[in-house]
């Protein structure tokens, strides 16, 4: 009855409260995890999981969902897909003889594993102990874990973490927990959040190498604009502002390539805020003698951050200052443009100054000489009817017809200049 009310997306929005489940743990265990990233190949991470289920014999994946959960006796395996990566999580129950002998990863096949090629960016081993055993294992975490650094903290009130962060060997990462006191289900969750502490941060730092090969760039490219710009303050013609705006356009055009830089740098500030978040949910207790994981993680991956943080406001600085010089020597082109039209305007003026008075002057000329020639007819005319015995004297008559034929021949010239002008006017306001 009340299906038809809901807005198509109520149901999976309120299911993704439910989408990532914590892992349940009871007792000791054995945990295995890795995060597959792979630029190149998108479908690696729904073809992973499909072959393993496939090669386990698990219930297939439903299509298009992003979370997979599997049990087989004291076995299980999530997994998750997020936006960029996805990860496996193995867990076996129960407390192998020998720690971090990789014993949630018996089931997985060694061909699945060869499939995944380069694509791991994450591989953890982490070994969860509980009661007596985890007290006795106290005493031997540094045989366990004898990297350079050993981080060692007090978790939840009750309990203990310790990780070196080195890479083996065997290319896995060591976690140990110790359970002194977790209430139920508290371990899986804690362990998820450490698994993704370090997946989180291997993400981030994926934009350091970008950061390092961008600062590179970013000091030619500085360099080039530095001399561009000094030599822009020096005098020149307008074939040295041509071949500035050229080199600057090439310029912006070299930064503007580099802007798809932008979504890496945004996504591994949006990493680090998700390890920061699970450390604080950690509720972290410093045991004497060791550092603390936000410590640890304070001294070594805020740095790095920085560094790309640093990098990226170069980047946007470096664009700001490109686009500020094409803008001042476009500005210089236009002026030096308009200060050339501008001669050209005041030359054209001249020119039709001049011509002006050669028109005045021709006119002037071609009224004197209408005038003589139509002096010339009439006293032909004259002295035509003085030979047929008019009595009329031709020297007289034309003598007195000067100033009327001079005065008719201005009018005349003065209306056709007239009706030129206005015709000139009437063309230019039709246009």
């Amino acid at each position: 009855m009340f299906s038809s009310l809901n807005h198509p997306l109520r149901e999976p929005l309120s299911q993704e409260l439910h989408a990532r489940p914590f892992l349940r743990i009871d007792g000791p265990a054995s945990v295995s995890h890795l995060a597959i990233y792979s630029e190149h190949d998108e479908e690696i991470h729904e073809r992973s999981l499909a072959a393993l289920s496939c090669a386990l014999g698990l219930p297939a994946p439903l299509p298009h969902h992003n979370h997979y959960t599997a049990q087989k006796g004291d076995w299980q395996i999530k997994w998750e897909k997020h936006t960029e990566f996805s990860t496996f999580t193995f867990v076996r129950t129960g407390s192998p003889d020998v720690l971090f002998s990789a014993a949630a990863m018996t089931e997985v096949p060694a061909f699945w594993l060869s499939q995944l090629k380069e694509s791991v960016l994450v591989a953890v081993h982490a070994e969860l102990r509980c009661g007596e055993h985890a007290a006795q294992i106290r005493t031997q975490v540094r045989e366990l874990l004898p990297g350079p650094v050993l981080v060692g903290t007090n978790v939840l009130a009750a309990g203990e973490v310790y990780c070196d962060w080195l890479v083996r060997d065997d290319h896995f990462l060591r976690l140990l927990v110790l359970d002194l006191g977790f209430r139920e289900a508290q371990g899986g969750r804690l362990i998820q959040r450490l698994l993704e502490i370090e997946t989180y941060r291997m993400m981030a730092l994926l934009a350091l190498p970008d950061a390092r090969r961008h600062s590179q760039f970013l000091s030619k490219l500085d360099g080039s604009l530095s001399a561009l710009m000094r030599r822009m303050e020096q005098p020149g013609h307008d074939e040295d502002d041509a071949y500035l705006l050229r080199e600057l356009t090439r310029l912006a055009g070299q930064i503007e390539a580099h802007a798809g830089l932008e979504t890496r740098f945004s996504a591994s500030a949006a990493y680090e805020k998700l390890v920061l978040a699970r450390i604080a949910e950690l509720r972290e207790e410093r045991i004497e003698g060791f550092p603390t994981i936000a410590e640890f993680m304070q001294r070594r991956l805020l740095p790095a951050m920085q560094t790309c943080g640093s990098v990226w406001a170069r980047h946007q600085q470096s664009a700001t200052r490109v686009a500020r010089a094409v803008d001042l020597l476009r500005t210089r082109v236009n002026l030096a443009q308009e200060e050339h039209t501008t001669a050209l305007l005041e030359g054209m003026n001249r020119t039709a100054r001049t011509q002006l008075r050669m028109q005045h002057a021709v006119e002037g000329l071609s009224v004197a000489a209408i005038s003589y020639y139509v002096l010339n007819l009439s006293g032909a005319a004259l002295r035509a009817l003085h030979a047929v015995h008019l009595p009329l004297d031709p020297e007289i008559l034309e003598g007195l017809l000067i100033l009327p034929v001079v005065a008719a021949v201005v009018i005349f010239t003065g209306r056709i200049r007239r009706l030129g002008h206005e015709d000139a006017r009437r063309i230019e306001q039709n246009s």
